[in-house]
């Protein structure tokens, strides 16, 4: 937890003079997504208040916007805890992340397209690729879907899905082997980022149905294994 509260530290600036609880929800969620604060952890009011410099009023209304988006969950008389998912839950990301990005690609018009924060989301896989580093390769890969959802341009779309790759990151916090998970999607990372670039939206389209179908049947299996079917697990 030490770790994680130096991290919250050096976000205490992007708070700035008007600190609002929906800046604070940004700032978790971010680090949800990210991997700081792994399915379980319960997080401190006191603690996490103290890193980012705001009340106690401040940070329960953060929480309370992420309990709403499935991000915590409130147990009484112990505290809030970042949320573990359920088989259901994970299924439900996949059939709203199959909606969503297909259906942004699909919409993209005529090419080109402003394709560079793509690119850069591949690099970054391709970068922690070479170190070995499979937790920032995994990071990078909800980056590129990220950017990928971006092209749409609209706000409300990165708004919604920032929620859903939050919580698709809690579904990789129970892989045993991050490597085996992420590294065979960073070319087909590539492979789509080519169909864009080649203007051939019809075919990364097919591309990324297909991925986030494997993907899907992945992590379920994982989660079948490892957590089970219980809701009492959520």
């Amino acid at each position: 937890m030490a770790e994680q509260l130096a991290g919250l530290a050096d976000d205490r600036a992007l708070l700035g003079r008007t600190s609002t609880a929906e800046r604070v929800a940004d700032i978790l969620r971010s680090r949800i997504a990210d991997g700081y604060f792994p399915p379980g952890t319960r997080l401190s009011e006191d603690s996490i208040g103290g890193a980012l410099g705001v009340s106690r009023n401040t940070l329960r209304e953060a929480f309370r916007l992420l309990t709403h988006e499935r991000l915590l969950v409130h147990e009484l008389n112990r505290g809030v805890f970042v949320r573990v998912l359920t088989v259901e839950d994970v299924e439900d990301i996949y059939r709203t992340r199959a909606l969503v990005e297909c259906a942004v690609v699909r919409g993209l018009g005529k090419p080109p397209y402003a394709l560079g924060n793509l690119a850069e989301a591949v690099e970054e896989g391709q970068r922690a690729a070479r170190e070995s580093d499979w937790k920032s390769l995994g990071t990078a890969n909800i980056h590129f879907h990220r950017e990928l959802v971006a092209l749409a341009g609209s706000e409300r779309t990165d708004e919604l899905m920032r929620s859903v790759f939050a919580e698709l990151r809690l579904a990789f916090h129970v892989v045993d082997d991050p490597r085996r998970l992420h590294e065979p999607y960073l070319a087909r990372n590539r492979q789509i980022l080519r169909a864009l670039e080649a203007g051939d939206g019809a075919e990364a389209e097919k591309l990324l149905a297909v991925y986030l179908g494997d993907s899907r049947e992945r992590i379920v299996e994982v989660y079948r294994r490892r957590v089970g079917d219980d809701p009492s697990d959520g």
